[in-house]
């Protein structure tokens, strides 16, 4: 991997980019100190910068096409905005915040529609940590620890495929699928269910830890636009805290979810035994085989994935791109999971590995062939990678 190509401009850590999908090359990033920067990557210096912060941080882009001033200004949510979404087809606008909430505004109205409320919730769970006191004399010390997590809402995408749903992800481990015109979840996934929300830490002798698993919390959601689904499928990738990139079916879920119900025998009826036909059964264990989980054991994180990006470039939607706190940046050819007669366990998914010096806030893809790969570590600094 070539040394990456720098992007500079602001003066604090950047925490999100954006690529502009009908001008290649056009970049937009957001830092701490308030500014979003503009790059044309086929141009030497920086295009421009926008003070649109006044001196807080900036966490979220999004591009709607639009002319280049400021239409509106909207103070709805009433704690931390953590992402902002458009609507691809419509003129709604979501905004997750650290309250739990999602405020959808209709930027034509210039009205809030709808808040999501009560997806998200505050939990507890225990923590177990272990611990060995060098390779050759191993001593156990398990201690019962709290870990407190509120109801935040971390993420937040429009399904294009779907016109009135809106998927969520928290800090509570839970996926939520909406229909945002009747403001309740159609859908809650429960990633912390089955599972102990734990953290393992091994020390060497020289007391480096080895690896942390996290609880599952949700950091990032992706959905492939409209123009790759039909490639791609109604998926939603999902950036978790125990270090797994979650590749979801989102049909096959909601279409087991109506299965279930219709067969649910209603009140006050008698209920009529019947035996369930192979070919349903078939269906449903097709339907769970579509989800997949990209995790250590093949090359995958080791610490919280904070971001993740399909890719944009040649095949569009090939590639999934990943960036963790662990302060690396992996590139799944994941679609070699579904591939007919498949026997391989996964570890030739992971086609691509990038060490960072700092843990990654976020990143994208461009749609050229080189200068591909955006990334906003925890520095001022940006880097472009080109990948394939």
């Amino acid at each position: 991997m070539t040394e990456p190509r720098r992007l500079r401009g602001h003066n604090a850590a950047a925490t999100c980019c954006i690529a502009s999908r009908v001008r290649p090359g056009l970049v937009a990033t957001a830092a701490e100190d308030g500014f979003v920067c503009w790059y044309d990557l086929r141009c030497k210096d920086m295009l421009f910068t926008m003070d649109v912060g006044d001196g807080n941080p900036v966490s979220s882009l999004c591009f709607k096409p639009a002319s280049w001033k400021q239409l509106e200004s909207y103070n709805y949510n009433k704690d931390e905005i953590n992402q902002i979404a458009c609507h691809p087809k419509s003129s709604f606008l979501a905004a997750a915040d650290d309250a739990g909430d999602v405020k959808v505004i209709d930027v034509h109205q210039k009205c809030l529609y709808k808040t999501l409320r009560a997806g998200h919730e505050s939990v507890s769970c225990p923590i177990l940590k272990i611990v060995t006191s060098s390779p050759d004399h191993f001593i156990f010390m398990l201690t019962l620890l709290t870990l407190n997590s509120t109801k935040i809402c971390s993420s937040v995408q429009f399904l294009p495929w779907r016109s009135w749903e809106v998927i969520t992800g928290g800090l509570d481990s839970k996926l939520v699928m909406w229909d945002f015109s009747k403001g309740r979840p159609n859908k809650i996934m429960d990633f912390g269910i089955g599972a102990f929300c734990c953290a393992l830490i091994l020390c060497s002798g020289g007391g480096d830890a080895a690896q942390c698993c996290n609880p599952a919390f949700v950091h990032a959601l992706v959905v492939p636009d409209l123009d790759i689904v039909d490639k791609v499928g109604k998926i939603c990738v999902a950036a978790r805290g125990d270090g797994v990139v979650n590749i979801i079916n989102i049909d096959s879920e909601l279409a087991a979810l109506k299965s279930k119900i219709s067969t649910k025998p209603k009140q006050n009826t008698k209920s009529i035994s019947k035996s369930r036909s192979p070919t349903s059964d078939s269906q449903s264990s097709d339907r769970n085989d579509k989800n997949l989980n990209l995790d250590y054991s093949m090359g995958g994180h080791v610490s919280a994935v904070s971001s993740v990006a399909f890719s944009m470039f040649g095949e569009k939607g090939k590639f999934i791109i990943s960036g963790g706190n662990d302060k690396s940046v992996k590139v799944w050819d994941w679609s070699k999971a579904y591939d007919a007669g498949r026997t391989s366990n996964g570890d030739d998914l992971l086609c691509c590995n990038i060490s960072l010096r700092k843990k990654v806030n976020w990143l994208c893809t461009t749609t050229s062939d080189s200068e591909n790969l955006v990334v906003c570590d925890t520095s001022k600094v940006v880097k472009v990678y080109t990948i394939g």
